[in-house]
């Protein structure tokens, strides 16, 4: 589970040429926040949106989200998340332990242990690289369309992307020079 920040800005995806082109850029700082929980083995999507800001309540908001989608399975319930700081207080702890979700925090700066980071990275390459956007309303629709088909028309590319294989390192000996 994780957050994404999608701003309305541009986003040069590739470009080489041999003559200056010019590309159209949208101005303003216009902010579409994603909160989502992806399921690790069926990579359903679960997600709160809003364009102000992710905080403790929005989380608790996403808790209650899940709880509601899994209330009739008597399965625990485990989010894998990162340390942002609005999901370590009180009131998360508390809502968390109301519904019944242990909290499971991945060691800080290790976003590549994060699972749903695979799919904002996705969801940038689909939506946002060399595209533009007249206006907010279009930008935001573009990133909820494409998060909509994640069970559907972008199962199979997602499918090969949100594998639960993570690299890890070998012990290696560290030698004093």
């Amino acid at each position: 589970m994780d957050a994404a920040h999608f701003v309305l800005s541009s986003y040069i995806g590739y470009i080489w040429c041999f003559v200056r082109m010019f590309i159209k850029s949208p101005s303003g700082r216009q902010r579409f926040n994603v909160l989502g929980a992806l399921n690790a083995i069926t990579h359903e999507l679960i997600m709160i949106t809003n364009d102000s800001y992710i905080n403790a309540y929005s989380f608790c908001e996403l808790l209650w989200e899940i709880r509601g989608k899994y209330s009739k399975t008597d399965a625990p319930i485990t989010l894998v998340l990162d340390n942002a700081r609005y999901q370590k207080c009180n009131l998360v702890f508390y809502f968390a332990r109301l519904m019944d979700i242990e909290l499971l925090y991945l060691p800080t700066y290790s976003p590549n242990l994060n699972l749903i980071e695979r799919l904002w990275k996705f969801v940038k390459k689909k939506c946002l690289y060399s595209k533009y956007y007249s206006d907010f309303e279009a930008f935001c629709q573009s990133i909820s369309t494409c998060l909509s088909k994640t069970q559907t028309e972008h199962k199979k590319e997602l499918n090969s992307l949100l594998r639960l294989n993570f690299q890890t390192f070998k012990k290696e000996q560290i030698i004093n020079i």
